[in-house]
């Protein structure tokens, strides 16, 4: 599985911005897409995720309200909408793909993902 993840920028707080991130290599049918982030120093903290089978989403404490995850399966790509964004939520945002099937609890963990793409930088300005 590859992924690319896009749509990070520049933005001040207050302001929405979308990511996506698309999978090619194979459909992710039995998989679970999930977003993460890191901050310089920091280390990677879960922000939402999607298991594929049957739609359950999960999101992070610190996102809840704010962020929207949803996905489009005929293009195998999430959206990671982001809505009233604060300075905190400065860091570069990961997508990755976990192959096992489980309960919503084990795709916050990063280390249970088999995937990565590269990232995309959000900043937010205050």
């Amino acid at each position: 599985v590859q992924l690319q993840a896009s749509g990070g920028g520049l933005v001040q707080a207050g302001d929405s911005l979308r990511l996506s991130c698309a999978a090619t290599g194979r459909t992710l049918n039995n998989y679970n897409m999930g977003w993460f982030r890191q901050a310089p120093g920091e280390e990677r903290e879960f922000v939402a995720n999607i298991r594929w089978n049957d739609g359950a989403i999960g999101y992070g404490d610190s996102v809840k309200g704010r962020f929207t995850l949803s996905r489009d399966s005929a293009k195998n790509t999430v959206y990671l909408q982001m809505n009233s964004l604060k300075p905190e939520d400065t860091a570069v945002y990961y997508c990755g793909v976990s192959r096992r099937y489980s309960g919503m609890r084990y795709y916050t963990d990063p280390s249970r993902y088999d995937y990565w793409g590269q990232g995309t930088l959000v900043t937010v300005s205050s």
